[in-house]
């Protein structure tokens, strides 16, 4: 399941990132690596950008970004 397809409140588990360059590395800095959990926050209006809850703080993410971030879902 990738990222972009999870409701609000799912609760994840990162397993894999499909972005490289910059874009990958700037996910990889802000936690978005293997065994990273996180939950989805909230989408913004035509559910871009995402607000993702990931180590302890808030990010944003484009929907085309999370749909690149391969992840598990699991309950908390």
């Amino acid at each position: 399941m990738v990222l972009s397809d999870m409701p609000n409140g799912a609760v994840f588990k990162v397993k894999q990132v499909d972005l490289g360059k910059e874009v990958g590395k700037r996910l990889a800095d802000m936690g978005f690596t293997e065994g990273a959990e996180g939950s989805i926050v909230r989408r913004g209006i035509f559910r871009d950008p995402l607000e993702i809850h990931i180590l302890g703080y808030e990010v944003l993410i484009r929907r085309f970004e999370a749909s690149r971030i391969i992840v598990e879902p699991f309950s908390a």
